[in-house]
């Protein structure tokens, strides 16, 4: 048996970004964990990471070129060659839990069976935790962490609020992803 705290947030959001890297590298570091995955938009969160991490290995996870505007990139090219410099990995690709299926809804309506699982992950524990989820499975499905437990760090909006230890999974084996524990999220969700 472990016993182990869960810190809970009042609210979701960017507030909680120190308190979420802070508490992730603790717990991976207790647990020996190397590969610390984190979503990162536009760098700010990436950055942070950054400033704590002693030996692990930074995975930033971000939106596929053309998420916004096509043929752009949300993170600038300055904080992308930055991270590289530092030794991150950053995997830039499609949203797991959306990918192709989105468009289908936008032209024709409905929803599908992936935005169906995203949309009740999010509902019930959170953007954060869908996010950590959804990360995961990018980075193990692009080659860029093994198959093993990994600390992944997930927000609402802009920033962290949520990290969780997960033994990720790769797309086509999605029920094989596993939470073994929650760090940290928002107790509201809204």
């Amino acid at each position: 048996m472990i016993e182990k705290k869960i810190v809970y947030f009042d609210k979701p959001g960017k507030q909680n970004t120190d308190a979420t890297l802070k508490l992730a590298v603790e717990r991976a570091r207790e647990l020996g964990i190397k590969h610390l995955v984190v979503a990162s938009s536009y760098g700010y969160t990436a950055k942070k990471a950054l400033e704590l991490i002693d030996g692990e290995k930074l995975i930033v996870v971000t939106y596929h070129t053309g998420f916004f505007e096509e043929g752009k990139n949300t993170m600038d090219p300055e904080t992308e060659k930055l991270l590289k410099s530092k030794g991150v990995t950053i995997v830039r690709q499609s949203h797991v839990l959306s990918s192709v299926e989105r468009s289908f809804t936008r032209k024709f309506g409905g929803v599908s069976r992936v935005e169906a699982v995203a949309e009740a992950l999010r509902s019930l524990f959170g953007q954060g935790l869908k996010v950590c989820i959804e990360i995961t499975i990018m980075a193990a499905d692009s080659g860029a962490i093994p198959i093993e437990e990994v600390v992944a760090v997930g927000g609402t909006a802009r920033g962290a609020d949520t990290a969780v230890v997960i033994r990720p999974a790769h797309m086509n084996n999605f029920f094989d992803a596993e939470i073994r524990e929650i760090i940290c999220m928002p107790r509201f969700k809204r």
